[in-house]
């Protein structure tokens, strides 16, 4: 299991028990703040939806952000994306793709908002911290019928049409306490915002019941989506065959790493050695060099990341490491996507 996921130590339960108290206290001020006015949410000029969860990332909120992108742009409709491009190394307004231009350095954008720009063709997407000037930007160069803005449920200082929520279908009860106590980014409570819960990656593991008591008692429309995930690919854009039980080492660097090897495992792949980071993280040299030892220790076939940390490890040189990437596809069944698409046309 990964570190950072790791069950809280008993003995620190004391400390970081009072902690999420005074971090409820904050979500609770913030928030009643907002509800009166006191904090004010500016409106884009725009339909605006918005994709975020209540927890600490591993949702799969990129894929789902590029399937609804594409979704809607193949309806005819005009879309853009908004993101604030965590990680990146840059500062402003930012634009990550006309829908035209590729994405030479990662690190102008944020690993997520480059991995979207190679997903999505004719697709404008910018980043900015300050996501109403960036709103506004997108609003002014593309004149978009939907901006999807990227991780904004906590972001109130926009107003939004529509909110979709999404929740890890691997979800333990741990996880669902507040930070720092769990992983929780708000109380489930403060889902009455959301007008559409979608349950993720279903296929790698049911909902536990709590899960769906939890959805139920939302009274939110609910959808069950899964992530399907594509033959490994070489760094350089070739199709790797893998048959079933071939050995590989994974490395990731996302929030939800053991998805991630459940993911390898549905492929067939035999997983002999695995080594992860923190979501977001920036790779170094270092990194790639004990990721190699590690692979010629395992004696694996093949190395595979995801695509999100294909984008950083390709630009440190991999002309001696045999490392794959597999994609994730977010999908809704016909369902499911027809009642969503009904939902936002309202």
């Amino acid at each position: 299991m990964s570190e950072w996921k790791q069950p809280i130590d008993p003995r620190l339960r004391y400390v970081l028990f009072p902690l999420a108290m005074l971090y409820w206290g904050i979500l609770f001020w913030r928030n009643l703040f907002y509800n009166v006015g006191f904090f004010v949410s500016r409106k884009l000029p725009t339909k605006v939806i918005s994709i975020g969860n209540i927890t600490t990332g591993g949702t799969g909120k990129t894929p789902a952000v590029i399937y609804l992108a594409n979704l809607l742009f193949r309806s005819g409709t005009k879309v853009a994306v908004l993101s604030r491009g965590y990680g990146r190394k840059t500062a402003g307004t930012q634009l990550v793709t006309d829908g035209k231009t590729s994405v030479k350095d990662w690190r102008n954008f944020g690993d997520e908002p480059t991995l979207m720009a190679k997903k999505l063709q004719g697709i404008p997407i910018v980043v900015d911290e300050n996501r109403h000037r960036g709103g506004l930007f997108l609003v002014d160069r593309f004149k978009p019928d939907v901006i999807i803005m990227d991780d904004a449920f906590q972001h109130r200082a926009i107003e939004r049409d529509i909110d979709i929520v999404l929740i890890n279908s691997q979800d333990s009860r741990r996880v669902h306490k507040l930070l720092p106590y769990g992983f929780l980014r708000e109380p489930w409570i403060h889902l009455k915002r959301a007008h559409v819960l979608i349950l993720t990656k279903s296929n790698l593991r049911k909902p536990a019941p709590f899960l769906k008591s939890l959805a139920r008692s939302s009274k939110l429309p609910q959808f069950k989506s899964v992530l399907v995930n594509g033959k490994p690919v070489s760094c350089d854009g070739q199709i790797k065959t893998a048959p079933k039980g071939t050995e590989v080492f994974a490395l990731s660097g996302v929030g939800d790493h053991e998805g991630f090897i459940r993911s390898l495992r549905k492929l067939g792949l035999k997983v002999v050695d695995e080594m992860a980071f923190i979501d977001h993280h920036d790779y170094t040299k270092a990194d790639i060099i004990e990721a190699k030892k590690r692979f010629l220790k395992s004696q694996a076939k093949l190395a595979i990341t995801t695509e999100k940390d294909m984008v950083k490890l390709k630009q440190l040189g991999l002309n001696d490491f045999n490392l794959c990437s597999v994609g994730a596809e977010f999908k809704l069944s016909q369902k499911f996507e027809e009642r969503l698409l009904d939902i936002i046309s309202k």
